[in-house]
């Protein structure tokens, strides 16, 4: 992978990292606790709690997706970089443009 690509390809993933980091904190924002006092009806608290854990869900998601995207950042002029963990095969550019935090390629991916 020449310097050009791994210009580009960094400069994606500090977009994405930004991103990321944006959605994280909307997140953490909408899971705070519901507080006891406010007086909704019992299923109104109930639809809260389920929009909650989908939403703490969500947040996990987002933060193993930054975790991933600093991974890759920090790797990304080893010689290695773009190269499947599994297979030892080049990952396709276009996979590391739309996924810049994927590790393996599609194949390995399943």
């Amino acid at each position: 992978m020449d310097q050009l690509d791994k210009s580009e390809i960094r400069s994606i993933i500090k977009r994405e990292i930004q991103k990321t980091e944006e959605q994280v904190a909307e997140y953490k924002e909408l899971t705070k606790p519901i507080e006891p006092e406010n007086s909704i009806g019992r299923i109104s608290r109930m639809d809260a709690i389920n929009n909650k854990s989908i939403v703490d869900a969500a947040l996990r998601q987002q933060n193993d997706k930054l975790y991933k995207l600093n991974l890759v950042l920090s790797k990304i002029n080893d010689e290695d970089f773009g190269i499947c963990l599994s297979c030892k095969k080049q990952i396709p550019l276009g996979r590391i443009l739309i996924m810049p935090q994927s590790q393996t390629c599609v194949s390995c991916s399943h």
